[in-house]
């Protein structure tokens, strides 16, 4: 398995408690919940269900029983409703001679269909009995990750706190994607993989289909753009899986494509004609959860000028050019290379990964360990503008202006690109009326020529940074 050691090694410290558990894993489509909890108990479970997507009650009540059965139970009667299928759980696990019992259901939020009291009889399961076993690890699945925040990680009824364990799945990083990358033969250079990263972000599952031999803009035309491409119908797919109503979560993923910096809550509502109010909150609140969105405050401004930032790149990538894309060319990301549209998305879209890794830019700068506020900051006065989409406020007295460069080969900055980067600092420091020391520091994907790296700017730092 690539990466997971944390989330694996908390999962086998459940399997030695002394008590049992209640394991809630939880993350995006995609991401490699079930592929996780299968190896880390290498498929040895007392019982293991998935529920069907789009099945009625009794559909899924018809599977759960032949999970039973499939088990071991024997003589399994038909299941009328959910408390007699706990029920028959029960008598299955206590038939079981293991001294340690795993009892795995996957995509638990679509066994809750309206109307089944599904929540009311999986509390009774647990609340009357599994938690009093001492032997019992319950773990529980789910891409609705608004169902499984709302219904059981902030339930207010029987599972309010029953939760033992909880992992939330994140993305794979960099390095990560290149073990993987490296796993399959894809022989990339890191700036290659931070090409697809732009594209396809750290999806474990999308990264299954880069083929050796093939270069990234070869394989994202025959994932994305081809017929019958393997990713064509995915952005559907993926919000249909997490929100039982996803428009509206589309909606304001759409809207934020159109600013990089992000939104105020006041301008998301204006821009998506979504009411401000609490059903608002709670289409944000799972847009953040689940990894799409960030909520961050603009360096110097108050926190009622947070905004809202769309961090998801197939989102972005999608919005931009396969939603986009009306010529039907086969080809259309390899015809794109070197034109001035692929520079344009490619600067933005490496900022983004930059604000993905901050922490290794924070190792980079050896102040990890340094109280630092991360954001961003737009002048309300200068013309022309000026704006720095990564600032670090550090504690020790110095603020870091980042600037984000990807280029195909060693970037070098002109004259004029110097003295804009000395103007935007000199307009920060006006407009801010900071005391700290100003560093200017680049971010340069394929590293810089010497010019690049004499006085003027006192840190400079490549993709490599972003890896270790």
């Amino acid at each position: 398995m690539i990466g997971r050691d944390l989330e694996q090694s908390r999962l086998l410290h459940a399997l030695e408690s002394d008590e049992s558990e209640f394991v809630v894993v939880y993350g995006r489509r995609r991401i490699g919940k079930t592929y996780l909890v299968r190896e880390t108990f290498g498929n040895e479970f007392v019982f293991q269900h998935t529920g069907l997507a789009n099945a009625s009650f009794r559909v899924q009540l018809q599977a759960f029983r032949s999970s039973l059965e499939a088990y071991g139970l024997k003589r399994c009667p038909a299941l009328s409703n959910w408390l007699m299928a706990f029920e028959k759980l029960k008598e299955l696990i206590q038939e079981c001679k293991e001294n340690k019992k795993v009892v795995f259901i996957d995509e638990m939020p679509w066994l809750d269909t309206a109307h089944s009291n599904f929540i009311s009889a999986f509390e009774h399961f647990w609340n009357s009995w599994a938690a009093w076993q001492k032997n019992i690890v319950l773990v529980i699945c789910g891409s609705a990750t608004s169902w499984i925040t709302n219904k059981i990680l902030r339930a207010r009824g029987g599972l309010h706190n029953r939760v033992t364990l909880e992992i939330r799945l994140l993305p794979f990083t960099l390095r990560e994607c290149e073990e993987y990358a490296n796993s399959r033969g894809l022989a990339y250079t890191r700036r290659q993989i931070v090409e697809c990263y732009m594209a396809l972000g750290g999806i474990p599952f999308y990264w299954k289909f880069l083929e050796r031999g093939f270069s990234p803009a070869q394989n994202l035309d025959k994932m994305l753009f081809q017929p019958q491409a393997a990713l064509g119908r995915e952005y559907q797919i993926l919000y249909d899986s997490l929100f039982h109503h996803p428009e509206p979560y589309k909606i304001i993923v759409m809207a934020l494509t159109k600013r990089k910096m992000g939104m105020t809550r006041k301008e998301l509502a204006q821009a998506t004609g979504i009411s401000n109010n609490g059903l608002f909150s709670q289409y944000l609140d799972d847009l953040e959860e689940c990894g799409f969105i960030r909520k961050y405050m603009m360096f110097g401004k108050s926190k009622n000028g947070m905004l809202y930032q769309l961090m998801d790149n197939y989102s972005r990538f999608y919005a931009e050019f396969i939603s986009a894309n009306k010529t039907n060319n086969p080809q259309f990301w390899t015809s794109l290379q070197g034109t001035s549209k692929y520079s344009a998305w490619a600067g933005l879209a490496f900022e983004m990964v930059c604000l993905e890794h901050v922490e290794l830019i924070r190792q980079a700068l050896q102040v990890s360990g340094v109280l630092t506020n991360v954001c961003s900051w737009r002048s309300s006065k200068s013309q022309p503008g000026a704006q720095i989409d990564l600032v670090l406020d550090r504690n020790d007295g110095i603020i870091n202006l980042c600037e984000m460069k990807f280029t195909q080969g060693a970037f070098t900055m002109t004259d004029e690109e110097m003295q804009e980067l000395q103007r935007k600092c000199e307009v920060f420091r006006e407009e801010t009326k900071t005391r700290k020391a100003l560093h200017i520091t680049l971010i340069a994907s394929s590293g810089t020529k010497d010019r690049a790296t004499f006085g003027e700017i006192p840190v400079t730092l490549t993709v490599d940074s972003l890896f270790n």
